[in-house]
């Protein structure tokens, strides 16, 4: 969790293009980031796969108005509504884009080539119907920054106490590089969501971060079977409560315009 899905970087910047308050060209900079090209496949009234400034056109024509992330994992289906060809391709992608507006989702499909430090990576974007219902498990922004505040609450006290915090140089590194991102002041959503928003995806990620470390870490300093499965047991909710509230915050710009809000 500590980097951002792609799935998350295509609904946050889409949705401030669809609002027109980002250009074509700068929202697909953002989306396609430091991968080297995202195309998008099975686009209704397209017989080939196209650029992703022309789909976000057309998905616009077809009457999208917003866009809604799903992390789904296994047993979790976080975000998602059927039908279930959808949904496992969504599961084995751990995530997708899903269009309000018109009952269809996106699915990423990533392909890597070259040496390590210098692999190229294309985005293939695979569009398929979905079904027009409530999005599964899905909380509001603030149940999700109440969640997230009681889950890292309980899961520190329990990692602590079995001694498998993130620590050593890997993890160090790990902390000064998500630091330094911060301080940089990189736009953690795009423009148009709300400041809430921003707030819960941020402790989100910084979740993320730990519960990142303290899987690297192997098994820390729980050495019995039984520290074993507490710690599996603590950071489990945990990381289901981060995906939540990465889902709601990503969410929000839509949930508002249902509001009325907008």
């Amino acid at each position: 969790m500590l980097s951002e899905p792609r799935s998350g970087r295509l609904a946050a910047w889409g949705n401030a293009l669809l609002a027109g308050l980002v250009s074509p060209d700068d929202a697909v900079l953002e989306i396609v980031g430091d991968d080297a090209v995202h195309r998008v496949e099975g686009l209704p009234g397209e017989s080939a796969p196209v650029g992703l400034t022309l789909a976000l056109g057309r998905l616009r024509a077809l009457g999208v108005s917003g866009l809604r992330v799903a992390l789904p994992a296994p047993g979790h289906p976080l975000g998602l509504s059927g039908p279930p060809e959808f949904n496992a391709r969504a599961m084995d992608a751990e995530e997708a884009v899903i269009c309000h507006g018109a009952a269809l989702g996106l699915v990423p499909e990533v392909y890597e080539a070259g040496p390590e430090g210098d692999v190229h990576v294309e985005v293939v974007w695979h569009v398929l119907p979905v079904r027009e219902a409530p999005p599964a498990d899905v909380p509001s922004l603030g149940e999700a920054e109440r969640e997230l505040a009681e889950a890292l609450r309980d899961a520190t006290e329990v990692l602590s106490r079995l001694d498998v915090a993130g620590s050593g140089p890997v993890a160090e590194a790990a902390i000064d590089a998500y630091r330094a991102r911060a301080e940089r002041g990189r736009e953690v959503l795009a423009p148009g969501y709300p400041p809430r928003a921003v707030r819960v995806l941020e402790l989100a990620q910084r979740v993320g971060l730990l519960i990142s470390l303290a899987y690297a870490n192997g098994h820390g300093g729980a050495v019995s079977s039984a520290e074993m499965g507490a710690r599996a047991e603590a950071l489990r909710p945990v990381e289901r409560v981060a995906r939540r509230a990465q889902v709601a915050s990503y969410n929000a710009y839509v949930e508002e315009r249902e509001r009325g809000v907008r």
